[in-house]
C-alpha cells in the first residue's frame, strides 16, 4: 500500500468514528438506564413484597393473639363489647392485608397464609357461636383453645417461608 491509501483510510476511519461516536454514545446510555430501571423496578417490587410480608405476618399474628384472648374471656365469663369490637377490627385488617398480598407475592406464600387461615377462621367462627350461645353439644372455649394452637406452627412456616423468599438466611 501506498501512503496516499493509508492517509486515505485513515480519514475515511477517522470521519467515521467522529461520525459514530455520538450513536454508540447514545446507545451505550439508553443500555444504561434500562439496566438501571430495571434494577429500580427489582428493588420496588422486592420493597413492595417485604411490606406485604411484614404486614400480612402482623395481622395474622394479632388476630391469633385476640382470638386466644377472647376464648379466654369467653371461658371466664369476661367477655365484652370492647373485645369484640377489637376482635372485629382485627378481623378486618387481617383480610385486608391477604387481599393486598395477593396480588404481589407468590402463590407458596398464599398457600401457607391460607393454611393459617384455616385454623384462624375456624376458631373465629367457634367464638362467634360461644358468643352467641350457640355453640353445638361439645363446643367449648377450651377445645377451642386446644384447636388454636395448631395455628402456631403454620403461622412459623408462613414466616419462614416469607423469610426464605426474601432471602433472609440464619
Amino acid at each position: 500500500m501506498t501512503a496516499a491509501v493509508t492517509a486515505m483510510i485513515t480519514a475515511v476511519v477517522g470521519v467515521l468514528g467522529t461520525l459514530f461516536a455520538p450513536v454508540l454514545g447514545q446507545r451505550l446510555s439508553a443500555r444504561q438506564r434500562d439496566e438501571e430501571t430495571r434494577a429500580e423496578e427489582q428493588r420496588r417490587r422486592f420493597e413492595e413484597r417485604r411490606d406485604a410480608y411484614t404486614a400480612m405476618n402482623r395481622a395474622s399474628r394479632q388476630f391469633h393473639t385476640l382470638l386466644k384472648d377472647a376464648l379466654h374471656r369467653l371461658r371466664d365469663g369476661v367477655y365484652g363489647d370492647a373485645e369484640r369490637d377489637q376482635l372485629e377490627e382485627t378481623r378486618r385488617d387481617y383480610r385486608d392485608r391477604y387481599a393486598q398480598a395477593q396480588m404481589i407475592v407468590p402463590e407458596r406464600i398464599l398457600e401457607a397464609s391460607r393454611s393459617v387461615n384455616e385454623v384462624l377462621a375456624g376458631i373465629d367462627a367457634a367464638v362467634k357461636r360461644l358468643d352467641r350461645g350457640v355453640a353445638p353439644e361439645g363446643e367449648s372455649a377450651e377445645g377451642a383453645l386446644l384447636d388454636l394452637k395448631e395455628a402456631e406452627p403454620r403461622l412459623s412456616a408462613m414466616r419462614r417461608l416469607m423469610r426464605e423468599d426474601l432471602g433472609v438466611v440464619d
